[in-house]
C-alpha cells in the first residue's frame, strides 16, 4: 500500500525559506503519485525579510549545485559577482591588513602541512609573508579571477570561490525553481497556531484569511521571533552576547564604483567593523556595531561618511542577539535561518547555515507520519556542533586584538573565552598545530589566515618538516611563489570575467523575452 506523503510546512519566506523550499523540491519528488512529500510554503508579502546577506562561502555552489542550476544564469539574475576570501582591515591592530582566503597556503611536501615548512624558513628568516603562498589571496588582491584547474596537483587548484548576491534576487530565483517543481505556496499571515492536546506538537496553521493549514512537520523560517519554535514550543535561547557584543547593523546599498574586487571587505571601527560588498549593479554596505559602544547616530553618520559611492536609500536598521536556540527541532519543528540563531555576517556564515540545516534535514528524513525523536535529537547535536565551531571562529577575531583605540576592543581583548578556543589558540602558538575538523566549517587554512593576520605567532612547528633540508626548503619555497605569481598574473581582471561569463548575446536575450511573452 503506499503511503500518503508527509506534509510539510514552511513558515517564512525570504532567503532561508526559499533556500528550504527549493531543497525539498530539488531533493525530492513534488507532486508526483508516490512524492515523500507534499510541501507548502506560507509567507506574507506585507510582512519584509532581512534581506541583507549578500556574501556568501564557497559550499554555495555546491549547493546550487545539488539543485541543477545554471551558474551562468543564476549570476545574470542574481546580479552576482565571484568571491575568492575575506580582506580584514584594522583587525589585530590599526594598519593591519590580511585575507581569509577560499583556499590553502602552499601545498603539503614530504607528508607535511606547509605552515610547518613555512614557520620553520620564517623563524630562518628564509620566508616571504604567508599570504604569498596563497593563489587565492594573491588573485583578489590583483582583482583578478579564473576558475580553478580540475587538476589537483596543479597550484591553480588550490583555491575555491563563492558569490556576492543580491539577496532578493536569490530568493526570488529559488521561489520560481521551487513552484516550477511542484511547491504550493500561500499567501497570508498567521492568526493563531493550534497544538495537539496529546502530544504538544503542532497541528496547524491559521491565518488571518481564516484557512487552516495542517501539517505533518513544520519549518520556522519566521525569522528573528521565532513564531512557532519559541512562541509555541519555547525552545530556549542560548545568548552569546559576551563573547560576541555587536547587536546592531546598518545596511545600505551604494552606487557601484570602478573597485569591482573580487573578495568581500571588512573594515574594525571603534564600535564593531564595516562590510563593503560589490555587485554587478551596485555595491552592499553595513556597519555592525555594539550600541554598548556607540550609538545609533554615531554608527549612522560613520557608515555614511565611510561609503565609497553614493547611498541609494536611508540605511536599514536591524536589531539582534548573538545567540542560538537550544533546541533547533523541538516536537514536530524544525528551525532554519534566523528563527534558529544568528552570528553576526563577519565570516559570511549566515547563508552556510541555512544550507547545513537544510541538506542535514534531507538526510535525517523521516520515513513516515509518525517522526522518530532520534531524528531530532541527531538534528540538534549536528547543527549545535556547527554554530560553536563557527561561534569559536567569530570570536577568535575580536580577542585575538592589540587595539587600545577604543573600549570595544579592549573588552574584547581581556575578555573570558570559549575553553575550546582557547586550547586551539594555545595549540597553534606551540605547536603550529590548527582545527582540522572531519565535518563542519572552516578548515586549516581559515584558522591559518586570521591566527596568522592577528599576529598570533607561532613558535613550534611539527619536527618532522626539520626532515628536508634547508637548501631544498627554501628552492621549494621559492618555485611555489613563483607559479603562484605566474598563474596570478594570467588570469583575467574579474570585471571582465563577471562581464564576458553572465553577458546574454542580443539574438538569444531576444528569444528568451519573447518566450516569456
Amino acid at each position: 500500500m503506499m503511503k500518503s506523503p508527509l506534509r510539510v510546512v514552511i513558515l517564512g519566506g525570504g532567503t532561508s525559506g526559499w533556500m528550504c523550499a527549493a531543497g525539498l523540491a530539488g531533493g525530492v519528488k513534488l507532486g508526483q503519485p508516490d512524492s515523500l512529500m507534499d510541501v507548502r510554503l506560507v509567507e506574507s508579502e506585507e510582512i519584509g525579510t532581512v534581506g541583507v546577506g549578500e556574501a556568501t562561502l564557497p559550499q554555495i555552489k555546491e549547493f546550487n549545485d545539488f539543485l541543477g542550476i545554471n551558474e551562468a544564469e543564476f549570476m545574470r539574475k542574481t546580479k552576482a559577482t565571484f568571491k575568492l576570501g575575506i580582506e580584514f582591515r584594522d583587525w589585530g591592530a590599526l594598519g593591519n591588513n590580511y585575507h581569509h582566503p577560499f583556499g590553502a597556503f602552499g601545498m603539503p611536501m614530504a607528508g607535511v602541512d606547509f605552515q610547518h615548512h613555512w614557520t620553520r624558513a620564517n623563524a630562518l628568516g628564509k620566508a616571504a609573508p604567508l599570504e604569498a603562498y596563497s593563489y587565492a589571496i594573491q588573485a583578489a588582491r590583483g582583482h583578478k579571477f579564473d576558475f580553478p584547474s580540475e587538476d589537483r596537483q596543479s597550484i591553480k587548484s588550490t583555491f575555491s570561490y563563492a558569490y556576492h548576491f543580491d539577496a532578493g534576487l536569490y530568493a526570488a530565483f529559488l521561489r520560481d525553481y521551487a513552484e516550477t517543481r511542484g511547491l504550493k505556496r500561500t499567501e497570508g499571515r498567521v492568526k493563531n497556531v493550534t497544538l495537539h492536546s496529546d502530544t504538544g506538537n503542532i497541528r496547524s496553521l491559521v491565518l488571518e484569511s481564516g484557512e487552516e493549514i495542517e501539517g505533518d512537520l513544520f519549518i520556522d523560517c519566521s525569522g528573528f521571533r521565532g513564531l512557532l519554535i519559541e512562541d509555541q514550543l519555547m525552545a530556549g535561547w542560548e545568548d552569546w552576547s559576551k563573547w560576541l557584543p555587536c547587536d546592531r547593523a546598518l545596511a545600505v546599498p551604494s552606487e557601484r564604483t570602478a573597485d569591482f574586487h573580487s573578495y568581500t571587505r571588512s573594515t574594525a571601527l571603534a564600535g564593531g567593523w564595516q562590510w563593503r560588498i560589490p555587485l554587478q549593479h551596485r555595491a552592499g554596505n553595513g556597519y555592525c556595531y555594539s550600541s554598548a559602544f556607540i550609538t545609533d547616530d554615531e554608527a549612522y553618520r560613520t557608515l555614511l561618511e565611510n561609503l565609497d559611492g553614493a547611498a541609494l536609500m536611508e540605511p536599514k536598521m536591524l536589531r539582534f542577539q548573538a545567540g542560538r536556540r537550544r533546541k533547533s527541532w523541538s516536537h514536530n519543528c524544525l528551525t532554519i535561518g534566523l528563527s534558529s540563531g544568528f552570528l553576526e555576517p563577519l565570516e559570511s556564515t549566515s547563508i552556510y547555515l541555512v544550507q547545513i540545516a537544510v541538506t542535514t534535514f534531507l538526510q535525517l528524513l523521516p520515513s513516515g507520519k509518525a517522526i522518530d525523536p532520534k531524528l531530532a535529537d541527531e538534528f540538534n547535536r549536528l547543527i549545535d556542533r556547527e554554530y560553536q565551531r563557527v561561534r569559536d571562529f567569530l570570536i577568535l577575531h575580536y580577542y585575538a586584538n592589540t587595539r587600545t583605540d577604543a573600549a570595544l576592543w579592549e573588552y574584547t581583548r581581556h575578555m573570558s573565552v570559549p575553553d575550546s578556543l582557547t586550547h586551539t589558540i594555545d595549540q597553534y602558538r606551540h605547536r603550529g598545530r590548527v582545527p582540522n575538523y572531519k565535518d563542519g566549517l572552516f578548515s586549516p587554512p581559515s584558522w591559518l589566515a586570521v591566527l596568522n593576520g592577528q599576529d598570533v605567532v607561532a613558535t613550534g612547528y611539527d619536527r618532522m618538516a626539520d626532515n628536508m633540508d634547508e637548501s631544498t626548503l627554501i628552492e621549494k619555497l621559492e618555485t611555489m611563489q613563483g607559479r603562484i605569481r605566474a598563474g596570478v598574473d594570467a588570469m583575467p581582471d574579474h570585471a571582465d570575467f563577471v562581464a564576458d561569463y553572465t553577458f546574454v548575446p542580443p539574438s538569444k536575450a531576444m528569444m528568451s523575452e519573447g518566450a516569456a511573452k
